[in-house]
């Protein structure tokens, strides 16, 4: 699927741009685009999924480098205050990005007001609010906005004199590509086929109502009749009367015997053949369910994510959900999160920083941070193979399952599994030797000192390994950061990140450690490292190579403790 271009587009209220286009803040088309939202389910599951998407992006100050990507602000820096104070904080900023998604889905457009807190002539906060083209309204010179029910006057912009008491007023738009001026969304394009969507639906509840009241013409003999009761004697009721009554009472209780038990009529055998049943239903009340799909499924392809987000992901494994979900980061939320950030980058943070006379205030920019977003799948049940082969401890299986501490075995408890362990009726062997015992330096090492040095590899071998360990996720992240895995506009984030540990960061699966060639070359030094501790070289390889790659597809660190584990399998063996 080819990305839509997005261009953004802000202006602040101004009394120049007043008497222009500008000041219509009602395309027409938008008020339809709402009723839409309000009355067409798909239209609201697509609005709501991207607003709570965009509400998992981070805001940040920084600057473009060199390379195009954005270095985040210094902590301490001005631009770096202003932007962790958008909203409140965190918690604000997720809000106002996640109410940005419908308005940008539906009408294209929205409004940032800002509105100073002003306590005995003392700005102590702003309270930041996104109203939609219904909620701010111009007349000649004069812009009100409805906030908390209540309408708030929000004077034109003095770039000369600004007034730091007065509201501030921000249009945010999707342009649309033949008139810059006017806004542009998904929606807007499929109105009319929206329209028909809601023509189907009145169609299918038609002609569920018609099948649940009216079932076609039954053509009986004329004088047939329903024969009564023993109570009734040999009184007879009219045959259409009962049928009627019997329909009356399947349609109002659906579970009583009526709606489902056939009526028993006896009649002459020469008068059944003249029992016929006439129905209304007609070739339309089955196309009319598959035009309605098919309308639900041309709405989805016109939307700027992967049209499996509105229609469901049946049928795909794990990873082709995780590969559609970044298709669908990457396609609808990044660039509207740019929409906004650009926005208030050059109609607020830009502006303030000029104002303080900053001499680099047209290089700050207010960014967004979507790794948040971009979820590992299946984590927990990786998790689990990589502790069961040795890879993290227990305490790293409970995180990643969704488990704290508290959740732990006691140490009761974990000595009743051992004695749990031991085998019925069978002692196990005591070393009660308080020395080391006499080696014969010539003798072979036997079974059961092979064991225990495999529990206890030595201390050298263990740095060795983890160095070896250690650099190799150094190796892969350094790739990884230069890999389409971390887009060009992202990896300045990153590079105060370890490397070592950006697989933590950014999702790996097994064929692209492969694909990116993450551990090539990575083990180059090993068997050197096991000639100098006479192990096996190809089985240390091999041992480190898979700890390391379940490391990197489980998106989990590296620890020390578990080096252990990793390498005792490979001492003893002969080299």
């Amino acid at each position: 699927m080819a990305p839509r271009t997005l261009t953004a587009a802000a202006s602040r209220y101004v009394t120049r741009r007043i008497r222009g286009r500008e000041a219509t803040v009602d395309q027409g088309w938008q008020t339809r685009a709402w009723e839409m939202y309000d009355s067409t389910p798909e239209v609201r599951f697509a609005a709501n999924w991207l607003a709570n998407a965009m509400s998992g992006l981070t805001l940040f100050a920084g600057r473009r480098g060199e390379d195009g990507t954005i270095e985040p602000a210094p902590p301490g820096h001005r631009a770096a205050e202003l932007v962790a104070g958008i909203a409140g904080g965190p918690d604000g900023q997720a809000q106002l990005l996640a109410d940005f998604g419908p308005h940008l889905l539906v009408p294209g457009e929205a409004w940032i007001v800002i509105r100073p807190i002003v306590k005995r002539g003392v700005i102590t906060g702003e309270s930041w609010h996104v109203l939609s083209v219904k909620e701010v309204t111009t007349r000649g010179a004069k812009m009100t906005a409805e906030i908390d029910g209540a309408e708030v006057e929000i004077p034109p912009y003095d770039e000369e004199n600004p007034d730091e008491t007065a509201p501030a007023a921000i249009r945010v738009w999707e342009s649309h590509p033949a008139r810059q001026i006017e806004a542009d969304s998904p929606v807007r394009a499929s109105i009319q086929l929206l329209e028909e969507l809601q023509l189907l639906n009145a169609a299918v509840a038609a002609i569920a109502r018609s099948r649940l009241t009216g079932r076609g013409i039954l053509l009986v003999p004329k004088g047939t009749r329903f024969p009564g009761t023993p109570a009734e004697g040999d009184a007879e009721d009219d045959l259409i009367d009962v049928l009627m009554t019997v329909a009356a009472t399947a349609y109002k209780d659906p579970e009583s015997a009526a709606a489902t038990v056939p009526i028993i009529l006896e009649v002459p055998a020469e008068a059944i053949g003249d029992i016929k049943r006439l129905t209304f239903e007609s070739d339309f009340d089955e196309l009319a369910l598959k035009l309605r799909d098919e309308a639900i499924r041309r709405f989805a392809n016109g939307l700027d994510v992967p049209a499996e987000i509105l229609l469901g992901m049946g049928g795909i494994n794990h990873w082709g959900v995780w590969a559609l979900s970044q298709e669908a980061i990457r396609l609808g939320v990044e660039p509207r999160g740019a929409t906004v950030c650009h926005a208030l980058t050059t109609q607020w943070l830009r502006p303030i920083l000029e104002d303080e006379d900053d001499p680099d205030a047209d290089e700050w920019l207010v960014w967004y941070d979507s790794s948040g977003l971009r979820v590992r799948t299946n984590r927990s049940e990786t998790a689990l193979k990589v502790f069961e082969a040795g890879g993290i401890s227990a305490k790293a299986l409970r995180r990643e399952t969704g488990f704290d501490e508290s959740d732990a075995p006691t140490a009761e408890e974990e000595a009743a599994d051992d004695e749990d362990d031991t085998p019925e009726g069978e002692d196990l062997p005591a070393d009660e030797t308080t020395s080391e015992p006499e080696q014969n330096p010539d003798a072979q090492p036997s079974a059961t000192a092979a064991a225990v040095t495999v529990m206890a590899p030595g201390e050298g071998l263990l740095a060795a390994a983890d160095g070896l360990i250690w650099a190799a996720l150094t190796t892969a992240g350094k790739r990884l950061l230069n890999s389409p895995a971390c887009p060009r506009s992202q990896r300045s984030q990153w590079t105060s990140t370890d490397p070592a540990r950006l697989h933590t960061l950014l999702p790996v699966d097994a064929a692209q450690v492969e694909q990116r060639r993450l551990l090539d070359d990575a083990w180059s030094r090993t068997p050197e490292i096991a000639g100098r501790y006479g192990l096996d070289p190809d089985c240390l390889t091999a041992t480190l190579d898979d700890y390391t790659r379940a490391l990197l597809t489980a998106g989990i660190d590296h620890e020390y403790a578990l080096v252990v584990k990793v390498v005792a399998s490979c001492v003893g063996t002969p080299a």
